[in-house]
């Protein structure tokens, strides 16, 4: 087990410069990225707010909680999902690392880059299917059981497009090392 930095994350870390397309797409959603990391954090001040005051309530006044679990759930869903492209920008995401010290470093850059391949393969599919899911409960107006009955949508459409700036946030680290753009 190693708890400091990964031996070839410093590799992959680079980034494109310049004015190169895949630098501009880069640039952009890493402004974006950052923007949604601070949205998220209040979601998640939003959420313990909102989940304490729905405990003291119902302790102190007895008062039931028709909406405070449903919308701190919303927040949640969406504060993970729109910010996996920012943990994705970083590295963040759980690696396993049996294989780092016995591959060489070119053999390591093929692993990470086929494990981003593989990655990407998956979150097309669950973004494809949540973008469906989002769109159907969109259109048939579905709204969850509870009382206050929010649309559906709202988390189906957080997830779909928090896994959308995921694969575009792999698809980037996938491309820029075949690119040859310039490297900071």
């Amino acid at each position: 087990m190693m708890h400091g930095p990964i031996a070839d994350q410093a590799e992959v870390s680079s980034t494109a410069t310049g004015s190169s397309p895949v630098a501009a797409l880069e640039r952009a959603l890493s402004f974006c990225n950052n923007v949604i990391v601070v949205f998220a954090a209040l979601a998640l001040i939003a959420a313990c707010v909102i989940l304490s005051y729905s405990v003291l309530g119902r302790a102190l006044f007895h008062s039931a909680n028709y909406w405070q679990d449903e919308a701190a759930v919303f927040l949640l869903v969406g504060a993970t999902f729109m910010t996996s492209a920012y943990v994705q920008q970083q590295r963040g995401h759980i690696g396993i690392e049996a294989f780092v010290g016995l591959l060489s470093p070119m053999a390591n850059r093929i692993r990470l880059w086929l494990v981003d391949v593989a990655s990407l393969l998956f979150c097309a599919f669950f973004a494809w299917k949540s973008w469906t899911l989002a769109h159907e409960a969109w259109v048939d107006g579905q709204v969850s059981n509870s009382m206050w009955s929010p649309p559906l949508a709202i988390p189906y459409g957080l997830m779909a497009a928090g896994m959308t700036l995921l694969c575009v946030q792999i698809l980037l680290q996938i491309v820029i090392p075949l690119s040859g753009a310039a490297r900071r």
